[in-house]
């Protein structure tokens, strides 16, 4: 007679070693895409980058949380403010600070600059400078997947400000209505541009605005990565079980003002001192301390090796070369089209 074990319960140890493993890769996801978008403030300010460049710093919890729920199976569409989202799924910061720089070694071979980065390979479907602008395209890409069968989330991030675009609702309409795997995440800072959410909506609860389209939707504490993890996991579950699409609101708040021409004279300075007291990064650094799983030696480690990471980044941007003048014409118009009388 044969017999079948249980199997075994993780050990308390093993699985505390595994939960305090996971909370220092949160710390060093964060990190990453602070000191990442730190660099750009020094850089941009000798104009050693140009255009337009949106800050995503004290926003970090949101796109970490959320990319650490989906597979890379599953599509991102971001917003102009998409240096974290690509960052945080998984795009070199090589690659984007060479972007960054115009080169020909950029995400997006130079063309797209800040707000248009792109990772076909990771799935990673922009960067649009369009308010609102990636929702209908997140919409396209999950009916795409339904129809073929793919059982995939498209998570699209989106502003506050998008909300108040025909194209949310538009969009919101469809998915709920053909059950579109579709995961919408509402990073909602409270200011669409430089006006206050109250200012622009009659009702600032986005939660129960976008549960009217018969959508699972609800809020969470975009300053804490680990509410903002649990939350995506629990949307991207039902995604993939096939029970439509799911709205999260993620409050958070951007310490920067909305773009580097912005003077940011429509936000009172002790508003902005009261949401940095809620720093996502130092927040969880600080629960770490206090639980004995980062010390100070540790975190200087982890500081270094991100210093060097972005001065490499830096370097490689500043040798790679410029696209050749003779290609500026190409991925213009597609091969068939160019060939047609």
């Amino acid at each position: 007679m044969s017999t079948t074990r249980a199997p075994r319960k993780p050990r308390p140890a093993a699985r505390s070693n595994r939960q305090a493993a996971h909370r220092l890769a949160l710390l060093e996801s964060m990190l990453r895409v602070r000191r990442f978008e730190e660099r750009c403030v020094e850089l941009y300010s000798a104009a050693r980058i140009r255009g337009f460049m949106h800050l995503y710093i004290g926003e970090e919890a949101v796109a970490v949380g959320v990319n650490e729920a989906l597979t890379d199976d599953d599509a991102v569409v971001s917003t102009y403010r998409e240096h974290g989202h690509a960052l945080a799924r998984g795009v070199p910061a090589e690659a984007i600070m060479a972007e960054m720089f115009g080169k020909a070694t950029g995400c997006s071979r130079g063309r797209g600059g800040s707000m248009h980065l792109f990772d076909a390979g990771r799935r990673f479907y922009g960067g649009n400078a369009i308010v609102a602008g990636g929702l209908p395209l997140a919409a396209g890409l999950a009916l795409a997947d339904r129809m073929t069968g793919h059982n995939r989330v498209t998570c699209c991030f989106f502003g506050d400000g998008a909300f108040a675009e025909g194209e949310f609702h538009e969009t919101a309409n469809l998915a709920a209505l053909w059950g579109l795997p579709l995961l919408l995440v509402c990073e909602n800072n409270l200011y669409a541009m430089g006006t206050a959410l109250a200012r622009h909506q009659a009702q600032t609860d986005l939660a129960l605005r976008a549960a009217a389209y018969g959508m699972v939707s609800w809020a969470v504490d975009g300053m804490d990565v680990f509410a903002v993890e649990d939350a995506a996991r629990r949307a991207a579950e039902g995604v993939h079980a096939g029970t439509g699409p799911h709205f999260l609101e993620m409050r958070t708040y951007r310490f920067r003002a909305h773009s580097m021409y912005d003077s940011d004279r429509y936000r009172d300075k002790t508003e902005i001192e009261h949401w940095k007291e809620r720093d996502p990064v130092e927040g969880l650094a600080r629960r770490m301390r206090e639980a004995k799983e980062l010390t100070d030696k540790a975190r200087t480690a982890l500081e270094d090796r991100l210093s060097a990471e972005m001065d490499g980044a830096v370097e490689a941007a500043e040798r790679a070369p410029e696209e050749p003048v003779e290609d500026l014409l190409k991925y213009v118009t597609s091969p068939v089209e160019a060939s047609r009388p």
